[in-house]
């Protein structure tokens, strides 16, 4: 009885390997490589679609590689999403039994200015003018209060500065040092997508 139950299991996984293989035959794949503006390529839901419908969908790993494997030969569209992303589409993608479609890696999102938030704004000496190659840094204020700098800035010939950040509730600490001028900072709180603007003006140079 035993001996049966045993060769039960085996015929059962023949079977279904067997299937797996035939499958595979008959169907194809789609894969590529997206890439991004900014940011971490991981994590782009990839739809796939014939016309307006969707078939399957999947997401890229943390190089931006993806694979739909198990379509029907046919025609599809892809479409790629991610929040704070422009949204990519690929179409007249023809999928072949047995044969995986390969889009390489010319898939690129920008960034949606739309579903993003800014910080932008100049910087000034005591007298009004503006100040051309400053030293911005932007800090992330953490919740124990501690702070983490996150990036940095030179502010342009007319003495301005933008970051591009997620439009997720936080308080940031906009900083300029100038050498012979005691360093300043501002905070500000961002609670969505939004242009965020700050004026930083300078105390007079240390005698």
């Amino acid at each position: 009885m035993r001996f049966n139950k045993a060769f039960l299991v085996v015929i059962i996984l023949v079977l279904m390997s067997g299937s797996a293989a035939a499958q595979e035959k008959s169907t194809g794949a789609i894969k590529g490589k997206v890439r991004v503006e900014t940011g971490t390529p991981s994590g782009i839901t990839v739809i796939v679609r014939r016309g307006e419908k969707e078939v399957t969908r999947g997401t890229t790993d943390k190089n931006g590689d993806f694979l739909i494997s198990r379509l029907q030969p046919g025609i599809y569209g892809v479409t790629l999403r991610k929040p704070g992303l422009s949204v990519g589409t690929m179409e007249e993608i023809e999928v072949k039994a047995g044969k995986t479609r390969t889009l390489g890696d010319r898939l690129i999102l920008t960034i949606d200015e739309g579903t993003i938030a800014f910080i932008g704004g100049s910087v000034f000496t005591a007298e009004g003018r503006s100040v051309p190659n400053a030293k911005v840094e932007l800090a992330k204020i953490l919740e124990d209060g501690s702070v983490k700098k996150i990036d940095g800035r030179i502010t342009t010939e007319t003495g301005s500065f933008k970051f591009r950040l997620a439009p997720d509730p936080a308080k940031y600490r906009v900083s300029v040092k100038i050498e012979g001028v005691d360093p300043i900072s501002k905070d500000v709180e961002i609670d969505g997508p939004a242009i965020y603007r700050v004026a930083l003006s300078l105390p007079p140079r240390k005698p």
